[in-house]
């Protein structure tokens, strides 16, 4: 099976793996114990957070671990409920974890950022109505999970300027997979490590030491987070992330690694349009994550089931939009804020590449979705 769905979950990768099975092996202990044992994994856990302060151009007193990005972009929603006044602007295109969160904390105050057709929430308009005040917090991620489109979320410091109000970004999408550099010096940020070869389970959020906690009962996280931490999940994740970035290079100059990758995308987009002449690549004017292609499909085979299920017997894991959403089959919140119609969305199809991927793979999608469409009559 040649996988597809990495923007869901990316496979464990061989050296998290590893890290995982060490740190089980060296660091057994609860980290808050206070014998010699507990005092090494907390140590561990120390060491692991000046790494991904590092990267990330924050202190490392601001990173604090989580389950996930789930539960890190609720604390974070919750947090900017409880200490922000005035209103708080999300982009429409945000994940289900911090969309549905703000309309349960911040109902009354959210104003949506008006969103282009090709996928990128209003820079301009965020600037322009920070200038007119009353404005608590801005919320826009890094990268969509659906469409791939970069957002405006990793420029959020330089768009808050002079004003008061607070930038959260959600960037599961983008760290792991883009560099991080300086990402997070003046925003509140969440990640989670089974987007980038991590294991499932286990995430960060950057936040200040103020901050308002979700989960209360325990003095973990310096009171920002109850919960044992979850020692061998964390050092996985940081070592993948290690990983990660030895080949990211830095954000002013792309390494060969994403330039080669992005070539495979772009290929492998225009053999798609030669092939199919109906399909349209969504968001495909704007820049996008290297690994992801998000099209909609011939309206002849009008079923995205029909093509999920063919391409999988053909041997290959595709999906038809954000895990969190298509087993449902619910029309996409992210195509419609987009203006889409419902029966539009429904013939989309998302390719996310993950690091393990090669030319030869996508050549080989290709061909595959080739003989799916004759298959289902798309051609």
């Amino acid at each position: 099976m040649r996988y597809f769905d990495h923007n869901a979950t990316h496979p464990l990768s061989a050296t998290a793996r590893a890290a995982w099975l060490d740190a089980v092996e060296r660091f057994p202990a609860n980290s808050s114990s206070p014998h010699r044992w507990g005092a090494r994994a907390a140590a561990a856990l120390d060491e692991a957070r000046e790494k991904v302060a590092g990267w990330l151009g924050c202190r490392p007193e601001d990173v604090v671990w989580t389950s996930g990005a789930t539960e890190a972009n609720n604390a974070v929603i919750q947090h900017l409920a409880a200490t922000t006044t005035g209103a708080v602007l999300i982009s429409p295109l945000e994940h289900p974890s911090a969309r549905v969160a703000a309309k349960r904390w911040l109902s009354r105050r959210l104003e949506e950022i008006p969103v282009s057709r090709g996928g990128l929430a209003d820079g301009t308009w965020v600037a322009e109505r920070l200038e007119r005040g009353d404005v608590g917090a801005v919320v826009i991620m890094a990268a969509n999970n659906e469409t791939g489109v970069i957002q405006p979320g990793i420029a959020l410091q330089g768009i808050l300027g002079p004003h008061r109000a607070l930038g959260f970004c959600d960037a599961a999408q983008w760290i792991g997979k883009m560099p991080c550099n300086d990402l997070a010096k003046d925003i509140l940020l969440t990640a989670c490590a089974h987007k980038f070869g991590g294991p499932q389970g286990v995430g960060f959020m950057v936040c200040p030491t103020s901050f308002q906690p979700l989960l209360v009962g325990g003095p973990q996280e310096d009171g920002r987070r109850a919960g044992t931490e979850n020692v061998a999940g964390i050092l996985a994740m940081v070592a993948a992330l290690e990983e990660r970035q030895a080949v990211l290079g830095d954000v002013n100059r792309p390494s060969p690694a994403l330039e080669t990758r992005l070539a495979w995308r772009d290929r492998f987009i225009a053999d798609l349009k030669d092939a199919l002449p109906g399909v349209e690549i969504i968001g495909e004017g704007a820049g996008r994550l290297w690994n992801t292609v998000a099209a909609l499909m011939p309206a002849a085979a009008d079923c995205r089931r029909r093509w999920v299920v063919k391409l999988d017997k053909l041997g290959f894991a595709v999906s038809t939009g954000s895990a969190c959403a298509s087993g449902k089959e619910q029309p996409s919140h992210v195509l419609a804020a987009m203006g889409y119609r419902t029966d539009e969305s429904d013939r989309m199809l998302r390719f996310s590449a993950g690091w393990d991927n090669r030319e030869e793979d996508w050549t080989a999608l290709l061909a595959a979705i080739r003989q799916a469409a004759a298959e289902l009559g798309a051609v």
